[in-house]
């Protein structure tokens, strides 16, 4: 009989919050040589979830990979979780998945039925996202990871960029926060049986039922809140649009008993190098510790941010609200201020 292995226990890091931290990623780009290409409408030089090729007036490609360590024990979840995750960048950027392809990296001693189970779970989210797996890419390594590749369908001139929101725009979140923290919590053995179950259903919930609910309206900017937290994310998108925001922390939803593992200092990396790329932009007024805390926490697998304008947020809340029942209204695009973001 194969013996069962925690895949946590095989990795420093788990699931976003083994990302490169955002100004870190800044630097390594910032010189990389660019190519013109009148068809390519979004490359990585815009900090945007994904790239899109126009194909033709009426089709263009989005394009994007992802892939973590194990971020719980379980393979057939984990994969669950990481494909799900990989699909959220199509879907951030208004866009359909058609096609995927495997990234996977597995200890040579793996048992194979852990190998299996990852596969098997990333498939199930991907057929449930209505696209097909085509192939992929294996290798050995110490670390597992698992992620795909993922090729999605969009319209040229209907897809959301994580940049364009304007003063008045009305902010939406559709996941709760919290991942990263619970996450850490439980490889610390610190939760009671059950207790991750919340977030792994977070987590494994693909982001298409806000996505398909979100291209019904007039939105000017969309994001998934992912490793860089929800402030790193919105920091991205309000400083590529030239605005600021307000964020309403109180309206914010978090995953139980995350602000209390935050007040014990029990926080993921992430959390510091978060805070390093985007505290300095951020006014934090006299908030709990815990709550700014969270805020920094990388997300693995989040929600959409929408900066939907202000006429639509009322129609759209109530359609969110339908098949999203976790869709948060935070806050308000601001009139670009001398800080990005304002946390009341």
């Amino acid at each position: 009989m194969e013996a069962q292995v925690k895949l946590t226990k095989l990795s420093s890091c788990a699931g976003c919050g083994a990302k490169v931290g955002a100004g870190t990623l800044s630097r390594l780009l910032g010189d990389l040589p660019t190519h013109a290409d009148p068809n390519l409408l979004v490359g990585f030089d815009r900090s945007d979830d994904a790239s899109v090729y126009r194909v033709s007036d009426e089709l263009a490609l989005v394009q994007t990979v992802d892939f973590f360590p194990p971020i719980v024990d379980d393979p057939f979840t984990f994969g669950q979780i990481a494909a799900t995750n990989a699909l959220s960048d199509v879907y951030a950027m208004g866009g359909e998945p058609k096609l995927a392809l495997n990234l996977l990296c597995v200890p040579e001693k793996m048992p194979q039925s852990a190998v299996k189970g990852i596969l098997a779970g990333g498939y199930s989210k991907v057929f449930e996202a209505g696209a097909i797996i085509t192939g992929g890419h294996s290798i050995f390594d110490e670390v597992p990871k698992y992620g795909l590749s993922v090729t999605g369908f969009v319209h040229p001139d209907r897809f959301f960029k994580n940049l364009g929101a304007r003063e008045g725009d009305v902010l939406f979140l559709t996941k709760p926060l919290g991942t990263g923290i619970l996450t850490t919590a439980e490889k610390a053995e610190m939760l009671e049986l059950g207790e991750i179950d919340r977030a792994i259903t977070i987590m494994t919930t693909l982001n298409r039922g806000a996505r398909d609910c979100a291209v019904c309206y007039r939105v000017h900017a969309c994001t998934d809140v992912t490793g860089f937290s929800l402030m790193g994310h919105m920091l991205e998108m309000m400083q590529g649009s030239d605005v600021s925001a307000r964020v309403e922390t109180g309206a914010i939803d978090f995953l139980p008993r995350v602000l209390e593992f935050a007040n014990m200092g029990l926080l993921p990396a992430g959390v510091y190098r978060n805070r390093a790329f985007a505290e300095p932009y951020v006014d934090e007024e006299n908030l709990p510790l815990p709550v700014r805390d969270a805020l920094f926490d990388p997300q693995t697998s989040g929600g959409l941010l929408l900066a939907v304008d202000p006429k639509d947020a009322d129609a759209m809340e109530r359609d969110l609200k339908a098949s999203v029942p976790s869709a948060q209204r935070i806050g308000t695009v601001l009139a670009k201020g001398d800080k990005s973001i304002y946390l009341i």
